[in-house]
C-alpha cells in the first residue's frame, strides 16, 4: 500500500511540476492584446515650441520599449503612428503600421519619426476629432475591437475648433472612441496644468478613460536619476517604473456630461 502510495504521490507531483511549465510557457507565449495608437501634434504652435525634439526623443524611447517588452511594459498586439490634424479640417492622415518600426533599434526609430513628422512641415489644424475618427475607423477595419486601447497624443492639446473667438474645449468628440472595447485609454503628453484639467474635466465622455501630463514633468525622462549613464537600456529600470507611474498609468473611469 506503501509503495502505491508513494507511486500516486510522485505522478501527482509529476503531473503538477508539468501543469506549472505549460502555465510558464502559456505566459510567455500568450499574444500581445493591446492596440497602441499615437498621435503626434505637427501644429505650428507645438512644433515650433520647446517640447517638439524633447517629445520625439521620448517617443523613440516608448516605442522601443513597448515593442521589446522591456522592463514590464505591455507589448502591443498593434501599433499604429499618424499625426493629429492637418492642411484642413477633419482631413484623414497615414497610419503608419508596427512594421515600420518593429526590429529597429532607438536611434532608428527617432530617426524614422523625424522622417514622418519634419519640423518644416507645418500645419494649421490640430483636429483632434478627426485623429479619433480614424483610430475608431482603423479598430474597425482591422477588427481589433474589444481589445484594450491606449491612444497617446504627443500635443499640447489646444484644439483648433473656435466658437465665437474662444477654442472650445468641449468640441472634443469622444463618441466614435466609446464603444470600441471596454477599456479605451486617453493619454495626453507634453500638454500644460491648465489644459490637462480641461481635458480631464472638461470633455465629454461616459467610459473613455482620459490621463494628461505637463511637459515640463515629461522632459524629467531623460534626467541621470531615471536615464542612468552607461547602463544598457534593458536594465533601466528607474525610467521603466517612471513610464508606468506617469505616462502609463492605469486611470480609472470618469463619466463628464
Amino acid at each position: 500500500m506503501k509503495k502505491g502510495f508513494r507511486g500516486i504521490g510522485a505522478a501527482v507531483l509529476l503531473s503538477a511540476v508539468m501543469m506549472a511549465a505549460c502555465q510558464g510557457l502559456d505566459d510567455k507565449t500568450q499574444k500581445a492584446r493591446l492596440s497602441l495608437f499615437v498621435g503626434m501634434d505637427i501644429s505650428g504652435s507645438f512644433v515650433k515650441g520647446p517640447y517638439f525634439d524633447d517629445s520625439i526623443d521620448f517617443l523613440a524611447h516608448y516605442l522601443y520599449a513597448h515593442l521589446t517588452a522591456s522592463g514590464g511594459l505591455e507589448k502591443p498586439n498593434v501599433l499604429f503612428v499618424g499625426s493629429i490634424g492637418g492642411a484642413r479640417a477633419g482631413e484623414p492622415k497615414t497610419f503608419y503600421p508596427i512594421q515600420t518600426f518593429e526590429n529597429k533599434s532607438i536611434d532608428e526609430i527617432s530617426a524614422k519619426l523625424r522622417e514622418i513628422f519634419p519640423k518644416d512641415s507645418l500645419n494649421p489644424f490640430t483636429d483632434h476629432n478627426a485623429f479619433f475618427e480614424q483610430v475608431a475607423l482603423t479598430v474597425k477595419n482591422k477588427n481589433l475591437l474589444m481589445r484594450p486601447i491606449s491612444i497617446v497624443m504627443i500635443s499640447d492639446g489646444m484644439v483648433d475648433v473656435h466658437s465665437g473667438e474662444k477654442t472650445d474645449i468641449r468640441s472634443i468628440d469622444l463618441q466614435p472612441l466609446e464603444r470600441l472595447a471596454r477599456s479605451v485609454t486617453i493619454r495626453l503628453l507634453y500638454t500644460d496644468p491648465v489644459t490637462g484639467k480641461s481635458w480631464q474635466t472638461r470633455v465629454k465622455r461616459q467610459r473613455v478613460k482620459i490621463w494628461t501630463q505637463d511637459a515640463q514633468v515629461m522632459t524629467a525622462w531623460k534626467d541621470s536619476t531615471l536615464m542612468q549613464p552607461g547602463v544598457p537600456f534593458e536594465d533601466q529600470t528607474r525610467l521603466f517604473e517612471w513610464i508606468k507611474d506617469n505616462v502609463d498609468f492605469g486611470v480609472r473611469s470618469r463619466r463628464i456630461q
